[in-house]
C-alpha cells in the first residue's frame, strides 16, 4: 500500500545521477526506480531514502514519532553488543575510553588496556616514585617525589632492619651557650637508631659562676 502511494510508474529520474559524499554509495531508492545516495549511520531515512545495506544499516523507527521518518542504525540482532547505550556490530573494534580498546564478539565484548600497568620500584635517584594523572594526557605517568627529610649528601638513610649500619657523620659540638654555670652545646649527627640527621644537645659548663657579694642574698 505504501509502495502504491509513493512510487509512480513509469519512473522519472534525473539524467545525471547525484554525487554522493565519501562513504555513501549509489543505490536504488525504495521504489526500485532511481539511483540515490545511500543514507549513512545516524542520518534520517524513510521508505524512499534507504540506508546503506552493505554496512548492515536499516531504517530504525523505534525512536521516531508516528508519521515521521527513522534513523539509519545497525540491525538489532543477538550477535551485536550494547555498551553505554550504543550498539556495536559483531566483530567491531571500539574504544569506550582512551584507556581501553574493546572487541565485540558473540553478543559480548572483551577489552584490553591501552595504558601500561608497569610497577616502578624505588631507586637511589627516585626513592619515592608515584603514579599521577597528567592534564592533557590519557594514561597516568610515574613521577619522583622529593624526600621529605633533607639528608646530607654523604649520609645514607637505611632501614633499622638492615644489618649494616650507615656511615657515621656528625659536626663538632658547638661552644657552650653560657660563659659560666650550666648551658648547652649542640651538634648535627646521624648517630641514632634510624641513621637520620638530627640536632642533638648536651649540658655543659665552662666554669662555675662567681659567688654573689654578701649584700645580695641568693
Amino acid at each position: 500500500q505504501v509502495c502504491a502511494q509513493l512510487c509512480r510508474r513509469p519512473c522519472y529520474c534525473p539524467w545525471v545521477p547525484p554525487r554522493c559524499p565519501r562513504g555513501s554509495p549509489l543505490v536504488l531508492d525504495g521504489c526500485g526506480c532511481c539511483k540515490i545516495c545511500a543514507r549513512r549511520l545516524g542520518e534520517p531515512c524513510d521508505f524512499l531514502h534507504v540506508c546503506d545495506q552493505s554496512q548492515g544499516l536499516v531504517c530504525d523507527y523505534s525512536s521516531a514519532s508516528a508519521g515521521t521518518g527513522g534513523t539509519c542504525n545497525f540491525e538489532d540482532d543477538e550477535e551485536g553488543c550494547e555498551v553505554n547505550g550504543r550498539l556495536y556490530r559483531d566483530g567491531e573494534v571500539f574504544q569506550p575510553s582512551c584507556k581501553v580498546q574493546c572487541h565485540c564478539s558473540d553478543g559480548g565484548f572483551n577489552c584490553i588496556p591501552l595504558c601500561r600497568e608497569d610497577v616502578r620500584l624505588p631507586t637511589p635517584d627516585c626513592p619515592y616514585p608515584r603514579r599521577v594523572e597528567i592534564p592533557g594526557k590519557c594514561c597516568p605517568e610515574w613521577i619522583c617525589e622529593a624526600q621529605h627529610q633533607q639528608l646530607l649528601r654523604d649520609a645514607r638513610a637505611v632501614s633499622p632492619l638492615l644489618p649494616a649500619p650507615c656511615q657515621e657523620w656528625g659536626t663538632e659540638w658547638s661552644a657552650c651557650s653560657a660563659t659560666c654555670g650550666l648551658g648547652f652545646a649542640t651538634r648535627v649527627s646521624n648517630q641514632n637508631r634510624y641513621c637520620r640527621l638530627e640536632t642533638q644537645r648536651r649540658l655543659c659548663m665552662v666554669r662555675p659562676c662567681p659567688a654573689l657579694p654578701a649584700a645580695f642574698p641568693a
